[in-house]
């Protein structure tokens, strides 16, 4: 008789931190699994989009509005411009500018959040009052009023979405990294006469890093959202800058006439959404049940 040897898992022959990790993957819920594929799909044709788009971001062809066809698969826009072409490259650049805003909000935000947590008396108190006359004004009027004096260019639109969205950052960091910052750990480093940015390394970040992750989710949504809304306000992206959100605008007409090609960048930023905020979900649900465990 013929004894086959059990093969262990691949995640239980792994250093223990990749084990972790490939378990943890293993275990994700069939949600969490869609929106990963979902958001590598984008990234890679964002990535690759001069190698997947048939023509030019912007170029022109004769016929305006040209129905879906061979040459042209989604039809053309207002200008003649081919609308599969302009989505691939919309992807990338409503998706670049997003994780731009984003990152740069979460580096001011974030170190501001913990700098407050750690340091609780006037800076604490003045940031706070700050943060909270900022947050008292609506977000995409705030943005408009900012575009208006300071101009649409990119580099402008990321700096005034990430300052706006800074202060969301700076509140949530702040709620989460003054819970760690009572903590006995943290106290016996403040009589140690730690610096910050030893603080911040050793003790606080590794104890926020999950909720963090998962909020950077979620804001990207908002970020994109907002962004994408700005471009259909006419004051975010500007052309010839393939956008989603300005791409609904400009075939909007479109609706009256039964077509569905106004539909396909709304269900790009839709399904996008959609994707991230179940990866969300699951992390918080993977943060939750750590905490639990602790």
């Amino acid at each position: 008789m013929t004894i086959n040897p059990v093969r262990p898992s691949r995640c239980r022959i792994l250093p223990s931190r990749s084990g972790r990790l490939c378990q943890t993957m293993r275990r994700a819920p069939p949600s969490a699994w869609f929106g990963m594929s979902v958001l590598a799909i984008y990234v890679l044709v964002a990535v690759l989009a001069p190698l997947l788009a048939p023509y030019g971001e912007s170029e022109v062809f004769d016929e305006s509005f040209a129905p879906w066809s061979a040459q042209f698969v989604f039809g053309t826009d207002y200008l003649g411009r081919d609308v599969l072409s302009r989505l691939i490259y919309g992807a990338r650049n409503t998706m670049a500018i997003a994780v731009a805003a984003t990152t740069l909000s979460f580096a001011v935000g974030a170190l501001l959040g913990i700098a407050a947590a750690l340091n609780q008396g006037w800076f604490d108190t003045v940031l706070s009052r700050l943060v909270d006359t900022l947050m008292a004004i609506p977000a995409l009027i705030f943005a408009l009023m900012l575009l208006a004096i300071f101009g649409s260019s990119i580099p402008n639109l990321i700096l005034i979405i990430a300052l706006i969205d800074s202060t969301r950052v700076f509140r949530l960091t702040r709620s989460v990294a003054m819970d760690v910052a009572v903590m006995d750990f943290v106290e016996i480093a403040h009589l140690r006469r730690e610096g910050f940015v030893w603080m911040l390394r050793r003790e606080i970040l590794p104890n926020v890093t999950t909720p963090l992750i998962a909020e950077f989710g979620m804001r990207y949504c908002f970020v994109f959202l907002g962004i994408a809304a700005l471009s259909f306000l006419g004051v975010g992206i500007q052309p010839p800058t393939a956008d989603w959100g300005s791409m609904v605008r400009e075939n909007a007409t479109l609706i009256a006439y039964g077509d569905l090609t106004p539909m396909l960048p709304a269900a790009a930023i839709a399904l996008l959404t959609v994707a991230i905020n179940f990866i969300v979900d699951w992390l918080l649900a993977l943060s939750s049940r750590l905490n639990d465990a602790q």
